[in-house]
């Protein structure tokens, strides 16, 4: 997998910070179920009849199903994985379990450029088509 030097460099605004994801920034290349802007918004992931640990443990398996991602880190209820583009562009993508909510809240972030064409709500969408069982079995 080649790695783009000016995308390989992680963010350190990553993980949970007073209940929140971090939000998203002027540009369109990401999306979140915490944006309070429309154009940056995407709903949380539902877990239906799922418990918390199996919903982390199906997004995992998702992850490794359908996209060229690296799982990084993984609690109870926190997923962080880095998904890699043929040209070497990486997005970052992010689950967070909120039991005050009783959803699971997600964002998919490119790390460079204004625009990523769709693929990060695109990405969120198909894990959420695959978590409610559209052609996916665990």
């Amino acid at each position: 997998m080649m790695t783009n030097p000016l995308t390989s460099k992680r963010p350190t605004n990553l993980g949970i910070h007073q209940g929140r994801l971090a939000s998203c920034d002027k540009r369109r290349s990401s999306v979140s179920s915490q944006a309070e802007d429309k154009a940056h918004y995407i709903a949380p992931l539902e877990p239906g009849d799922r418990t918390t640990a199996q919903l982390m443990k199906r997004l995992q398996t998702a992850l490794a199903g359908c996209e060229q991602a690296e799982v990084i880190t993984v609690t109870d209820t926190y997923l962080y994985a880095e998904c890699h583009s043929p040209l070497g562009f990486i997005d970052d993508l992010e689950f967070f379990w909120s039991d005050e909510e009783g959803v699971c809240h997600v964002r998919s972030a490119s790390r460079l450029g204004v625009t990523d064409l769709g693929k990060n709500r695109a990405r969120v969408e198909k894990i959420r088509m695959l978590l409610e069982g559209w052609g996916f079995c665990d």
